[in-house]
């Protein structure tokens, strides 16, 4: 039933989806023969052009109103992002296999060489080629990393001394001011939607991470509250008529998983003080633990609940999704929620262990579930 909210919904529909999307095997193969020289960048860049044109009308096709690039031209969800940034320097990271056979990802080290700054548009070709694409009555949706990944990993020794003696507040200032110019670039397109993908505030509800940002000299009960003011200052320069969304990732490297525990340590500096206008939660498992944190949500804002999981193939009940959905309006009004997977499909290029029918399926269940609960 439609709730009849006075309070315009920000989002384009109670649907939504984080933005990443199973490769094209054809897609994989071009980037394969581009890194071997085989072929040049703008070939590559064809061969993606062809699959956005394609995972674009998938997307239309399933019912998606916010429909993204599938982040096809990436290889990292935030790697290739923030190496372009100035002052920033990004390694490559590594794959492990552990014991049991199953890979990880060992994080990147991100360090800050220089002032940060914005030395080019980064996603506004990309954002044009999308648009094009993009059918009348939907939104195309940017997915950038969150600023707070050039501190979280490496912490005070991550950046520069000699350039930041102190990061408060200059560090945060001109990191700020680069993401500013860069949603105005967005914007100057025709960009009305971004959501910036955050693991580092995630990673603070798990006690093993909680514990690797004391030793590094980080107060892990601080650091939600800094991020959030870190994530104001970018939320400060937006654009008018640009709707911001965070999505808080615990790991999704091949349906791998890298945090568990409940959002209770980072909810009420990520609900009641940051100022965006939507927050994507994974809730696809016992590992985020239950809703009650929700209740620091105010009123305007929206939690896209991501109860339908992308690491496993097997689809979820409707009842089920219903049912959960109803235990989180405990906690927040049924107008301030919505639904979504929780995680995208390939946060790398490498996917997650999941077919493209499963995608569909999941996608589709997603739509058809917002449809018979809000109308």
């Amino acid at each position: 039933m439609a709730t009849g909210n006075a309070t315009p919904f920000p989002l384009p529909s109670r649907a939504d989806h984080v933005g990443s999307l199973l490769r094209p095997k054809y897609l994989l193969a071009a980037r394969e023969q581009a890194e071997k020289g085989e072929i040049t960048r703008t070939q590559l860049r064809t061969v993606e052009d062809q699959a956005i044109s394609e995972i674009v009308r998938f997307q239309e096709d399933v019912g998606l109103k916010s429909i993204t690039d599938g982040e096809f031209r990436r290889t990292y969800f935030h790697i290739d992002f923030l190496e372009q940034l100035g002052g920033v320097k990004t390694d490559i990271p590594v794959t492990i296999t552990k014991p049991d056979g199953t890979q990880e990802l060992l994080p990147p080290v991100m360090r800050v060489i220089d002032k940060v700054r914005h030395v080019k548009d980064i996603q506004l070709a990309d954002f044009h080629y999308l648009k094009s694409q993009v059918a009348a009555g939907s939104t195309p949706k940017v997915s950038i990393p969150s600023p707070t990944m050039l501190h979280f990993r490496g912490g005070r020794d991550g950046i520069s001394r000699e350039h930041y003696p102190e990061l408060d507040p200059v560090f945060y200032e001109d990191v700020a001011n680069a993401y500013g110019d860069e949603l105005r670039s967005l914007a100057s397109a025709g960009a009305r939607y971004v959501q910036m993908d955050d693991t580092n505030l995630a990673y603070l509800c798990d006690d093993k991470m909680r514990e690797a940002a004391r030793l590094r000299g980080d107060d892990p009960d601080e650091l939600p509250h800094r991020y959030a003011g870190f994530i104001n200052r970018v939320v400060a320069q937006r654009p008018a008529g640009m709707v911001l969304a965070v999505h808080l990732c615990r790991g999704n490297f091949k349906s791998t998983w890298a945090a568990s525990g409940s959002y209770e340590p980072v909810a009420e500096a990520l609900l009641s003080e940051m100022n965006v206008d939507a927050y994507f939660l994974e809730y696809d498992d016992a590992r985020s633990g239950d809703f009650r944190p929700l209740r620091f949500l105010p009123k305007g804002k929206i939690v896209v609940l991501g109860l339908v999981t992308t690491k496993l193939g097997t689809l979820e009940s409707k009842d089920d999704l219903k049912r959960r959905i109803d235990e989180a309006t405990r906690y927040v009004p049924l107008e301030q929620l919505a639904l979504s997977p929780q995680c995208g499909f390939s946060s790398t290029v490498h996917g997650n262990d999941i077919a493209v029918d499963a995608q569909r399926a999941k996608l589709a269940l997603v739509v058809e579930t917002a449809r018979e609960v809000w109308g």
